[in-house]
């Protein structure tokens, strides 16, 4: 009997749809997003990493000042508590997505032994 993991996946993802970390997300998410100033503050934020990662992936430099801007708006983000609390989800989250992909890449582990070694 053959598995058929791309309707395993869909389950998967269902079920992280309806975990609690997802719809904890969802709800602080929803809370920034009705805060004007706290949507500002993260949508600043976010543009600021975007832009800083399309930077370093195609490999220019990163100017002192934009690490310093980068620096500055984290620090206004960490101080509002809508964003703190949706930061906070989503580690939460991040943490779940990493134990279930250590999960998955298991039995490659188990071929070929411990991956980054």
């Amino acid at each position: 009997m053959s598995v058929n993991l791309h309707d395993l996946s869909y389950e998967l993802q269902k079920a992280l749809r309806e975990s609690d970390e997802y719809k904890n997300l969802v709800a602080y998410y929803d809370a920034v997003n009705k805060d004007e100033s706290a949507n500002q503050l993260f949508t600043n934020f976010r543009d600021i990493q975007v832009r800083l990662q399309q930077k370093q992936m195609s490999g220019q430099e990163i100017a002192q000042e934009e690490v310093q801007q980068a620096q500055k708006a984290a620090a206004l983000v960490q101080q509002n508590p809508k964003i703190a609390k949706l930061m906070q989800a989503e580690q939460q989250l991040s943490m779940v997505i990493a134990d279930l992909n250590k999960i998955i890449m298991k039995p490659l582990e188990e071929l070929y032994g411990p991956m980054g070694n």
